[in-house]
């Protein structure tokens, strides 16, 4: 990675205004440290000990020029901040450390600048000046104004950032742990939190006991007995806790506001290798989607399968790596099968279906005459009895009914749900000893088939409405690519900063690998939403593919 480059990008790409408080000694491979601008050393990390320990060096000689430029750069940035600083600057051309901190920190908490650093996080290197800069620069739990939230009749109510204050926390992170089970991360907006402690969810409406409270570094662990306002830790024994929920005090209830998550964009159905994982993979899945809220499983009713949504084909991607490295299940991703559907275009003015079954005893005797019309694109299903003179008796019609129900759920194309579709039951007749409820069900059944046979019936797909926003550069390329996934582009929106929103209908068997492929064309810059808009009829060469693919 080019540092400098990474610079100019922030400001073309994001509109921001980034301020370099160290610059790289070395990169990729060669990176050893960082120059602090500040103090004008250099900080070199020890690679034995991983980078747990580091020295202040002078700046390399080959670097001198650069540092002294940046520092400059940095220095002024600093000035701008008031009228004070910006007069000692004029007069002596320099600031203090304390002073640079000062102007930089009023800069960064009125969103003027965005100071900025580089380091590796594999390696360990430029980590800890990251986490000095947070610090320095970024606001404080007592810089920011009291957490607004809801008391029980919906009234707004704040909290202050002061331990003595009532308590008030967010779940924000719910994370599985070998050793002790469950862990919720909280962050303590008011009060003091001790274990042992009882509080209140307000969301779940129940109490909730503190076990143990720990404070999280990386794999290592330490014990607490108290968490103070604005910190974060870890609660173990929470029994009825997801992500987003508030904690309170039992005599001063809050509501503090709730995490949105979205909608996910992609699904994948997902089966274990061997049946024996099957148990487990369920166990598996449902503490993943218990962690993270926008992470669904469902499972599929019409395929049978199990369905996995989420935020991307990334996100999917490790989710079914952690299922492989945390709960030992082996399991294979494929694309879920799509929710066809099928209808009619014609009218059947008459088509007859008849079970007649004579075995000695009792028979079987069912006939009815039915008329099959199509209803415009979400009219369901609709039966009507139109039976003049009784011909066939007033207890069979809803069998009937029922029978073309039952069947409605396997289409004669290629055994998709039917829809669409209006039902008039207008003849038949009946045997006063061999009819019964069950004959009339299964000749409704046949009359039905044989009439979606003749009213020429077609294949529905799924339509999704698609919004792409992409930087104008690349706007063509995506066009092309939604036209080549046979969608239909419904037009071109400017958005503010220079891109442009792209607005498509596209069929959902097209979309599947979309998230790579947009991401691939557009440096990774664009993005992309999709909900559900209608089913529209599939073009000839797509039906005969998902017939004969459902036929084997």
């Amino acid at each position: 990675a080019n540092f400098f480059k990474v610079h100019d990008q922030l400001k073309t790409r994001l509109k921001a205004n980034p301020v370099p408080i160290v610059i790289p000694i070395g990169s990729e491979e060669n990176f050893k440290g960082v120059v602090d601008l500040v103090k004008m050393k250099a900080i070199i990390w020890d690679e034995e000990t991983m980078g747990m320990k580091f020295e202040y060096l002078d700046v390399p000689a080959e670097l001198v020029d650069t540092a002294n430029e940046w520092r400059e750069k940095l220095v002024e940035s600093a000035a701008e901040a008031n009228e004070e600083l910006m007069n000692k600057y004029l007069e002596s051309g320099e600031l203090s450390e304390k002073e640079i901190h000062q102007g930089l920190r009023i800069r960064t908490l009125a969103n003027e600048i965005q100071p900025m650093l580089c380091g590796t996080a594999f390696k360990n290197k430029g980590v800890q000046r990251m986490l000095d800069a947070v610090i320095d620069y970024l606001p404080s739990p007592v810089d920011i104004p009291p957490v607004e939230g809801v008391d029980d009749e919906g009234n707004t109510i704040t909290r202050e950032a002061r331990d003595d204050a009532k308590f008030s926390a967010l779940a924000f992170k719910l994370m599985s742990d070998p050793f002790v089970g469950q862990l919720t991360f909280v962050r303590v907006y008011s009060g003091v939190l001790k274990s042992g402690d009882t509080v209140y969810n307000p969301v779940k409406g129940k109490k909730e006991r503190i076990g143990r409270i720990l404070q999280m570094h990386a794999n290592n662990r330490e014990e607490l007995k108290e968490v103070l306002a604005g910190d974060i830790a870890s609660v173990v024994g929470l029994k009825d806790v997801t992500t987003g929920e508030t904690l309170c005090d039992l005599d001063s209830h809050i509501l503090l506001e709730r995490m949105e998550f979205p909608e996910p964009v992609i699904s994948q159905a997902v089966e274990p290798k061997s049946k024996a994982d099957q148990e487990k993979m369920g166990i598996a899945l449902s503490r993943l989607a218990q962690e993270d809220p926008s992470f669904r499983v469902r499972s599929d009713e019409e395929s049978g399968q199990t369905i996995i949504s989420g935020m991307g084909e990334l996100h999917l991607e490790v989710l079914v790596d952690r299922m492989k490295r945390e709960f030992n299940v082996e399991a294979n991703i494929g694309k879920p099968q799509v929710a066809y559907r099928e209808t009619i275009r014609k009218t059947c003015e008459e088509v007859e279906g008849k079970f007649v079954k004579q075995s000695g005893g009792r028979g079987q005797y069912g006939h009815v005459v039915l008329k099959l019309e199509p209803l415009p694109p979400g009219g369901g299903y609709e039966f009507v009895d139109a039976i003049k003179g009784g011909v066939v008796p007033r207890e069979y019609i809803p069998a009937v009914n029922r029978g073309i129900e039952e069947t409605l759920a396997s289409g004669v194309v290629a055994g998709y749900p039917v829809v669409d579709v209006k039902v008039t039951l207008f003849f038949g007749s009946y045997h006063d000893v061999d009819s019964n409820e069950n004959a009339f069900r299964m000749a409704a059944s046949m009359a039905f088939k044989d009439g979606m046979r003749k009213a020429s019936p077609v294949l529905l797909e799924p339509m999704m409405a698609v919004e792409v926003e992409t930087p104008e550069d690349y706007a063509g390329n995506v066009m092309g690519d939604l036209s080549s996934r046979r969608g239909m582009v419904q037009g071109m929106d400017e958005i503010p900063g220079g891109s442009k929103l792209i607005r498509a209908e596209v069929p959902l068997s097209e979309m599947f690998g979309y998230a790579t492929s947009l991401r691939s064309q557009t440096q990774g810059r664009a993005t992309y939403s999709m909900e559900f808009k209608h089913y529209a009829e599939a073009p000839k060469n797509v039906s005969d593919e998902i017939v004969s693919a459902r036929n084997g």
